[in-house]
């Protein structure tokens, strides 16, 4: 995957779905530090490029640092877009947990499918059987859809939601 942004699309579908139980921006940030070691690689030249953090036994302590990271990021960003409007606002943490586990083992998975230098099991075994498990168009297609209809199914849901909440009992 081309960094971030493809990684995104499952997250979106999955923010629709799972509404308030779920943090986007936390998905987000695990999903950019999984990518660091493969950028600085890419800008220092040496390196391997899915090393370590593209391991299930990397994504868990990326998802571990994430989480802790992210929730207070996380926190302080809904408050700066909001313009200081929202004071106080607290992510629960299971939702940051969740959110921050889902976003790095996706991650791995998806990336398992296309990178043959990833070693999702490593250390425990070199084998990447996801490999080639579908064309990288396809992964990159499924992807962008899965944004797309978690896109229209978030706000078709938040639309039915208010709804709701405006009709009398």
């Amino acid at each position: 995957m081309p960094f971030t942004p493809l990684h995104m699309g499952p997250g979106i579908l999955i923010k629709a779905l799972l509404q308030g139980s779920f943090s986007l921006m936390v998905f987000g940030w695990t999903q950019i530090v999984m990518d660091t070691q493969p950028l600085l690689v890419l800008i220092g030249g040496e390196g391997h490029l899915h090393g370590f953090t593209h391991t299930y036994v990397g994504a868990t302590l990326i998802a571990l640092f994430s989480a802790v990271s992210g929730k207070y990021l996380s926190e302080w960003a809904l408050v700066l877009i909001s313009n200081g409007a929202q004071r106080g606002i607290h992510i629960r943490w299971r939702v940051v947990i969740l959110s921050a586990f889902i976003g790095s083992y996706s991650h791995v998975l998806l990336d398992s499918i296309m990178h043959a230098d990833i070693e999702p099991l490593s250390p425990f075994s070199p084998a990447n059987e996801l490999l080639g498990l579908m064309p990288v168009e396809a992964l990159h297609s499924l992807c962008i859809y899965s944004g797309v209809a978690g896109a229209v199914a978030y706000f078709a849901l938040s639309q039915l939601i208010a709804k709701r909440r405006k009709m009398p009992v």
